[in-house]
């Protein structure tokens, strides 16, 4: 990231389901996933536009974004009274949570409750995620501050968000020294680390760090309160966003201790279920979704921008990845990532939809992967550093644990 501010939105954990081979546009592919009944492709526009004539062929090219963008214009249409609703399920969930945190009689039943106020907290970010592209309601002045509302308890700066995420994650996805999250060092790169920042990124990869990679790399380094290091464009409206959020956990932190004083519990354990538990489930919420939004050993990285733009990334670089049991529609739709990549005016609520689509009209094109813990773990074994040469991932040693991509042409 040129300027560094943050990345996206969040996935939890889910019963195995069998993984699927994923297809990319540079490598052998098997037919696209049935269209579910509930996202039955739209009919086509007399013009033409939101619906492609015919699935696209193998040996076909992939046509312009601007044509493949065209085909989800039926989808793109935004509902003020559904966002509403929403944002008041989802805040009243979060509220409700807290509440019931502070009355409940046994310290488990408190840290389950934080647990929970984590995943709404996932909900509200994803909320604001989308208010941030304008894509929540019809009306730009309300999606600001929808935005900046369900933002505050994942204590997201909108503006550090919006410049981070926006323009530079999906102007620039995957391209090495622009999009920053989870960018993969080489293994010259990181042998030239300190011992410690080795250590750090052997924590982060390991399968199980991704919560303290967004707490740390993105979070604390980027987002709140950026050093000039980080950030070196100084906005006032990125020190404002920040002293919000920092006026907020400060609100929230004070409420936790006068309501644990008022009722004679203790001040520790009110804080640790209903802050920082909170906070810590959002973190490996939203560093898992990130992770596995853009890794897998079918989605390529680049360092060369040339190379980068010729592999068509906002489609190559996606991973929509397949959970069961309604996880996907317990965060939003965001795990249909490759439809929000090609067109970020369509809705959450249009994704599951506009993912069918694409995936019926680019057959073999878009990486599809069925989600396990035993796919996520062997993801996270073999994709430890990136060979940009060969444009395949790598362990610590170096040694190749992927095919390579194909060059694109």
């Amino acid at each position: 990231m040129t300027t560094p501010a943050s990345a996206v939105a969040p996935a939890s954990a889910v019963a195995p389901a069998s993984a699927v081979a994923p297809v990319s546009p540079v490598s052998p592919v098997s037919p696209a996933p049935a269209v579910p009944a509930d996202s039955a492709v739209p009919p086509a526009d007399a013009d033409g536009s939101g619906h492609p004539p015919a699935p696209l062929s193998a040996d076909a090219p992939l046509p312009p974004r601007k044509i493949i963008r065209s085909w989800l214009i039926p989808l793109s249409e935004r509902s003020t009274p559904r966002a509403l609703l929403l944002f008041a399920l989802d805040a009243t969930l979060f509220i409700a949570a807290l509440a019931a945190l502070v009355v409940a009689p046994h310290w488990l039943a408190k840290v389950g409750l934080g647990v929970l106020a984590g995943v709404l907290i996932a909900r509200l970010f994803i909320l604001g995620h989308d208010a941030c592209h304008q894509s929540l309601t019809p009306r730009r002045g309300l999606n600001k501050w929808l935005g900046r509302i369900a933002f505050l308890p994942s204590l997201t700066p909108y503006s550090l968000w919006e410049v981070g995420h926006n323009i530079v994650h999906h102007g620039y996805t995957n391209l090495k020294g622009f999009d920053f999250v989870w960018a993969p060092y080489s293994m010259q790169e990181y042998a030239a680390l300190p011992w410690w920042r080795r250590a750090l990124e052997r924590l982060y990869r390991n399968g199980l760090g991704a919560g303290l990679y967004y707490l740390i790399e993105i979070w604390w380094l980027k987002l709140f309160f950026p050093s000039r290091r980080q950030m070196a464009t100084r906005r006032k409206i990125f020190l404002l966003d920040c002293l919000l959020v920092a006026g907020f956990a400060a609100l929230w932190i004070g409420a936790l201790v006068w309501l644990a004083l008022a009722t004679q519990q203790s001040v520790a354990l009110l804080l640790v279920a209903g802050f920082a538990v909170p906070f810590l489930v959002w973190n490996a919420t939203v560093g898992f979704v990130l992770y596995v939004h853009h890794t897998h050993e079918s989605v390529a990285w680049y360092d060369s921008k040339a190379m980068w733009a010729r592999a068509q990334p906002f489609v190559s670089t996606t991973v929509h990845l397949r959970f069961r049991h309604g996880v996907g529609a317990l965060l939003h739709h965001i795990m249909e990532h490759t439809a929000h990549h090609v067109d970020m005016s369509v809705p959450l609520y249009r994704l599951k939809r506009a993912q069918a689509l694409l995936e019926q009209a680019l057959p073999g094109r878009i990486v599809v992967q069925n989600f396990s813990w035993r796919w996520y773990f062997d993801t996270a074994r073999r994709c430890k550093l990136y060979d940009f040469e060969a444009l395949c991932w790598t362990d610590f040693r170096g040694r190749r644990t992927t095919a390579p991509s194909a060059v694109p042409a």
